[in-house]
């Protein structure tokens, strides 16, 4: 039996590459993250709220990857901790928007200098042009992805 009738070749495999990749940057965010009291997905959270004040609890799960269910959970500690506020009722509809309090900024601006220090680590040994053809060629990979490309 050869390579070939077991499936996929693992050290050939640009998907599993892609995960092994995704699993180190969590692992090292993480790291970065801990003694600041937060998680890969609070962290998540509270960047979304920055760049785009007043997402949903289901906007926010699929930013930050998670399920709804999750985000509620997260989203009441952050509330009850002092990092987010929400309205008692929804101003329209049944969407509870949701807002960083300074307190959640503060931490955010900690958060961000230690994840920025890990991309830096990730992307220390490629000049700007590889990061870049990185960049682009991820999202081209996305994109296909999602768009259901079958590469034909």
């Amino acid at each position: 039996m050869n390579q070939d009738d077991l499936g996929v070749d693992l050290d050939k495999s640009l998907g599993y590459l892609l995960k092994e990749a995704s699993s180190a940057l969590r692992a090292a965010m993480e790291e970065v993250l801990r003694p600041l009291g937060m998680s890969v997905t609070r962290y998540a959270c509270l960047e979304l709220l920055a760049q785009r004040p007043g997402l949903s609890n289901s906007e926010l799960a699929r930013g930050a990857f998670v399920t709804r269910q999750s985000m509620n959970v997260l989203l009441q500690a952050l509330e009850r901790e002092g990092y987010v506020t929400r309205p008692a009722e929804a101003p329209v509809g049944k969407i509870l928007p949701t807002r960083l309090t300074s307190h959640g900024r503060r931490s955010l601006e900690k958060a961000t200098v230690a994840v920025r220090s890990v991309e830096v680590r990730m992307l220390a040994g490629m000049t700007e042009t590889e990061q870049s053809g990185a960049f682009r060629i991820l999202q081209s990979m996305i994109h296909s992805l999602r768009d259901g490309n079958d590469g034909s």
